[in-house]
């Protein structure tokens, strides 16, 4: 809901979350309209920005990504809003790091996963994401934006999927940076 507040609201001058897909702006909020990253924060806490939507944020997928996908510890959800389509997955709790504040418009700032993070939980989320065909579907672009050794290291702290991955995809980055250098 854009405009009007509940109680808390009206006393913290902030946003209220009102319940299941509701959410109350203070009536300041109608001067600059809400960054969907920022809402999707702001709808569930604990929650941070991921997968497909911070790969696309990032410039790491071609892609126009209709549904913003964020993760967290708590329930699966899914709400068409106004602001978007906002889906939240659900992630155990020791994975809920790998995230940092950042602008995501002219002084918004919102919850996104590091570049790194948003693949392993694109790869985590998704039955098959450790496959070769579905690392090469994602269509990786901008690949030097990847630190190779930081996304080892997180995907050494969660799984064998994750490091199966990882290694697939480190061959591949490393396939595509010589194929541009030669030309």
């Amino acid at each position: 809901m854009y405009g009007g507040s509940c109680r808390a609201g009206r006393q913290a001058g902030g946003s209220t979350n009102c319940g299941v897909g509701c959410m109350r702006l203070p009536r300041r909020s109608k001067k600059v309209k809400p960054h969907p990253f920022l809402i999707a924060n702001r709808m569930v806490r604990n929650s941070y920005v991921s997968c497909q939507s911070a790969l696309a944020f990032y410039g790491l997928i071609p892609e126009y990504v209709p549904v913003i996908t964020s993760v967290t510890t708590a329930r699966p959800a899914r709400w068409e809003t106004p602001f978007g389509v906002l889906e939240f997955r659900h992630i155990k709790t020791d994975l809920l790091r790998g995230y940092r504040l950042s602008e995501v418009s002219a002084g918004q700032q919102a919850f996104v996963a590091t570049p790194e993070k948003a693949l392993l939980d694109l790869v985590y989320l998704h039955p098959g994401g450790d496959s070769p065909e579905y690392l090469r579907e994602l269509r990786l672009q901008n690949v030097e934006r990847l630190n190779l050794d930081e996304l080892q290291r997180q995907a050494d702290l969660v799984s064998l999927k994750l490091r199966r991955a990882v290694k697939i995809g480190s061959e591949l980055v490393r396939a595509e940076v010589q194929e541009y250098e030669t030309l």
